[in-house]
Parts: structure tokens; sequence; C-alpha cells
């Protein structure tokens, strides 16, 4: 316990921010147990420390550990817990779930056996709280953290702070609102930042190792989140490997599962669910058709990566600059809205509202006879009735 505790204080000492991202606010961090999910890099460590610091003082009370320190191979959580309870445990903040076998089931036992304890867990986006012999979803209450939005990393790369707008006010007030946020900054220019490097809060540690990091997340995932949370032998790694990186250079992809499957020496399912298991951990985005209902066996119309920082990092050429503004806009939306596919554009928002995304030059030939249709235009710093700058679609959360 004291050399947990050490470690707890040592990571508190290093935080160099005590700002916390707006999803903060939207956590009711009074639950019993709470699971905090999102890709590896997004910071959900920082988000745990910073609420520790900012809303407790520092006694026996609190307690911060990561699953993935070497004493967890002489100790199991479910006795941690009962130590920790034992000397006024009141609230245990747990890192890096995904990596501790066996967690659901101590998890559980810990929840009904410390009805005091309050629990916050973190775990990568592959996890699966819903699935197998203990099921944590009647007792957990889930929270799905996202990188940082447009908004955020102008906030956090300036002095001024801007707050979040919902998508009614930016359908129906973006000139003003973007004539404020131009009285601030050059949007354009620090979109195209954003674009490369603004995802990942980690960016502020050195733009420099920026692309090296979030390469070797992706390696992660992909060599370690994929295969534990799911169950996978070596083979599938490299299978995998291959259909993200034909994914990659060839975004936005529109799937032929059977030449897929053929390429890859897979099963058209095989195929379908590598593809399920891509979405889950945030390396690719799906887009399918406004329906009712989904599994995982549905192909969809198009595949996006996740963020544009990924395009950068990932994609061998950068050729068409339309790949990068349709993955900002898919993954912007994506946080707050339902995006689908659609015919008569680029996407669908909400099942209401159709989008066409491209450059200042961009027309409304495609949707000029579609209700509630709307220009999302790269290159521009102000709009113009259904003409709305692209940057501007960042400040929804």
């Amino acid at each position: 316990m004291d050399k947990l505790y050490e470690s707890f204080l040592r990571r508190l000492d290093i935080l160099q921010d005590s700002t916390m991202r707006s999803i903060a606010k939207d956590i009711d961090w009074s639950n019993r147990i709470l699971y905090i999910r999102g890709a590896r890099g997004v910071g959900k460590t920082t988000l745990l420390l910073q609420y520790i610091k900012n809303n407790f003082s520092l006694n026996e009370e609190v307690l911060y550990i990561s699953l993935d320190d070497i004493v967890f191979s002489e100790i199991s959580l479910l006795e941690l817990a009962d130590k920790f309870c034992k000397n006024n445990g009141k609230y245990l903040f747990v890192d890096e779930i995904h990596k501790y076998p066996n967690w659901a089931q101590e998890l559980k036992n810990i929840y009904d056996s410390y009805p005091s304890l309050k629990i916050v867990f973190t775990g990568s986006s592959s996890l699966k709280i819903h699935q197998g012999q203990v099921d944590l979803s009647r007792r957990v209450v889930e929270y799905k953290m996202p990188g940082l939005s447009f908004r955020e990393f102008l906030n956090y790369t300036h002095t001024f702070f801007l707050n979040p707008i919902t998508l009614y006010e930016l359908l129906t007030n973006h000139i003003e609102i973007s004539s404020t946020v131009n009285k601030k900054i050059k949007p354009l220019v620090e979109f195209k930042k954003y674009c490369k490097y603004g995802y990942y809060p980690f960016f502020m540690e050195n733009i420099r190792s920026y692309n090296q990091k979030l390469n070797n997340i992706v390696n992660l995932v992909l060599e370690s989140d994929i295969p534990i949370s799911n169950e996978l032998k070596t083979q599938h790694i490299v299978k995998i490997k291959k259909l993200l990186y034909v994914i990659a250079n060839s975004v936005p992809f529109k799937p032929n599962i059977v030449k897929l499957s053929e390429k890859l020496e897979i099963s058209r399912n095989t195929v379908l669910m590598y593809l399920d298991f891509l979405e889950k951990a945030e390396i690719i985005h799906l887009l399918y058709p406004p329906v009712t209902s989904l599994g995982f066996l549905t192909k969809p119309d198009k595949i996006y990566l996740n963020n544009s920082n990924l395009n950068h990092v990932l994609s061998q050429e950068l050729k068409d600059l339309g790949n990068v503004r349709e993955t900002f806009f898919m993954n912007q939306l994506s946080v707050k809205h339902k995006v689908n596919y659609t015919e008569t554009g680029d996407f669908l928002v909400d099942k209401k509202y159709t989008f066409e995304v491209g450059g200042k030059n961009k027309t409304t030939q495609q949707i000029r006879r579609i209700p509630n249709s709307y220009i999302a235009s790269d290159e521009i710093e102000y709009g113009y009735k259904n003409r709305i700058p692209l940057w501007l679609m960042g400040f929804l959360y």
C-alpha cells in the first residue's frame, strides 16, 4: 500500500496542468462505480489525476492505482481494495483496467462487498463490460472520452477560452460565431495544425515526436488491446494490420468485402469482424445508412480513419485533402450526433441534416433541392447562408 500511495503522489506532483476537459462536467462523479473508456492517448489518466487534485485532500480516503504496476503480479485488485477499505479508504481510482486479468469478476466482487467504496476505472475502447460470464453493465455507469475537439485544441494552445456550441446554434448563427473566433485567431492556420497533431493531448509534450508516439499507440492497439480484448491469436494480428494498411491508403474506403476476404485469405465474416474490432478500438470509423438495427456482420458503405491525425500517420501519401476534411467532419460530429451515409450528400446527421464537405469552391448543385442541407467548406473564415466553415464543426464539444 505504501509504495502504491507513493507512486500516486509522484504522479500528482508531475501533473503539469490542472485545467480539466469539458467531459469532466458531463460526468456524474457521485455514482458508486464509473467507467471512463476511450482510445489510447486521449487523456484518461490525466483526467483522473486532475479530478483528484481538484476535489480531494490528500489523505487515506483516496487512492489512484494503475493496473500495469508490477505490484499487481503479487497482490490482487480485490486484496488491495480490502486493505484500502480497512484503512478508511473511500474513493478508489483504477487506471488501465484492461491490463488486469479477471478484472470484471474482481470489480463485481469489490462492488458487492464494499458498498461504501466509490470506484472510477478507465479502460481501452476495446474493453467489453457487456459480455462474458460477468456482466457489469447493470452496475457500471459508462462514459466515452473522445480526443480533443478543435475548440479544446484552441483553448489549450491560446490564453482565451471558447465555449462549445450546439448543432442548432451552429446552423442558425454560424456567421456571428465565426466572427467572434476570427477576432481572436486565424482559424485556418490553426485548423491545419489541428488536423496534423491536435486530436491527442500529448502533442503538448513534444510536437516533433508526435507522429512517432501516435504510430506507437496504433501498434499497441493492434498488438495488445485488440488481441487481449477479443482473445485473438498472433495470426489474426497480422491480418488485421494488413487490413488497416489497405484502408489507410484508400480512405474514404468503399469496401468490397469479397475482394478484401480474397486478398487477406480470410472469410467475409472475419473481415467484418476485424472491421468491428478496429472501430471499437477507435482506429477507424464505419459509416452506415440510417437503418434501425446493425450488427457487426452488416457491411458498411464507407470506412474512414477515426481522426485526421491518423490520416497523416498511417497514409503513405496524402493525395486527397478531401479525405482529411471528411474524416474531420465525421470525427467531430459523431461525438454527440448520429452520422450516417447518404446517397444525396456526404453525410446525413441525426437523420435530418444533409452535409456536403469540400473546399471553398464546393457548389450546392448536389443538394440544392434537399431541405436542411448545408455545405461544410474548408478554406473559408466566414460562412454565408447554408455554407458553413468546416473548422466550426470542431466546436460541438
